[in-house]
């Protein structure tokens, strides 16, 4: 088993920087391909960006493209997504998401794996 917490969320003015964490408990952290997704109120949750196992290899939404970065420390056991650049359109609670790298996460585009670990998610606000 592999529990996720999230960390950094926060209310910030549009333009500014906040830097989300993802601490992971368990075994095997170095293994697994993590992703971060967010959930606006009243709509659908979808994929922010994702990372596999090494960090060598990263993707991201189109939304979130040359603004956000994603990256991971597996000696801490975690992942982090730095968020620059923030519009309000950002606003969302904010969830990472892991799965060992299995023969499904290699055969899987790094924004379709189907996560089987979830975070309790964190608030981002972006004011105008």
């Amino acid at each position: 088993q592999v529990q996720l917490v999230e960390s950094g969320g926060g209310l910030v003015q549009a333009g500014g920087s906040l830097r989300l964490s993802c601490a992971a408990s368990g075994r095997a952290f170095s293994s697994y391909a993590m992703g971060w997704f967010r959930q606006a109120p009243g709509k659908e949750r979808e994929f922010v960006a994702a990372i596999n196992w090494s960090g060598g290899s990263t993707y991201y939404a189109d939304s979130v493209k040359g603004r956000f970065t994603i990256s991971r420390d597996n000696a801490k056991k975690t992942v982090y997504l730095q968020m620059n650049s923030l519009k309000p359109e950002d606003t969302a609670v904010y969830y990472c998401a892991g799965r060992y790298t299995d023969a499904v996460v290699v055969a899987t585009p790094l924004a379709r794996i189907p996560y089987d670990y979830w975070g309790q998610g964190t608030q981002v606000t972006v004011s105008s």
